[in-house]
């Protein structure tokens, strides 16, 4: 681990970065998301072999299509994160998230990990450069909440 001064409060500021990042997709404030991220930001999702999303634009593009009409909460858990230099850092959550998007007939659990790298912008702010999704598990919940013309989603490899 590189010691950096400033440890404690760099640890802090990116806690408070991811917890910006889910509360902005959650509330669906696409500009003020767009800020958490660095303008060559990759987007890797369940795989590390090509990126999802190549820069902050793509990947905020991509989230919000895919959430449009959907309700979400997310959760960010247990952080390990490790300065790498003055103005970088990597990170590992540990998530859980709730998607209910009734206009596409589907409510599910995911659960997994994020893995992520840092930079610390001009503007003296950690910003997420990398971001590499999955594998997550996803459950589709039953239909007894929302009767049944809103069942499980089908997942095989689940099964």
């Amino acid at each position: 681990m590189t010691t950096v001064a400033g440890h404690d409060e760099a640890i802090e500021a990116i806690k408070q970065l991811k917890a910006r990042y889910f509360r902005l997709m959650d509330t669906k404030q696409w500009d003020a998301y767009r800020e958490v991220f660095t303008d060559d930001m990759a987007f890797y999702f369940e795989s590390e072999d090509a990126p999802t999303a190549s820069s902050g634009d793509e990947f905020v593009a991509f989230v919000r299509s895919r959430l449009a009409t959907a309700l979400t909460i997310h959760h960010g858990h247990m952080p390990e994160i490790e300065l790498t230099s003055p103005d970088s850092a990597r990170g590992v959550w540990a998530m859980f998230d709730w998607v209910d998007d009734p206009d596409q007939h589907r409510a599910f659990q995911g659960f997994g990990h994020y893995h992520e790298e840092y930079r610390r912008g001009e503007d003296g702010r950690y910003h997420v450069r990398t971001t590499v999704q999955g594998p997550f598990i996803v459950k589709a919940k039953l239909c007894l909440i929302f009767g049944l013309n809103r069942c499980v989603m089908s997942f095989p490899f689940l099964s």
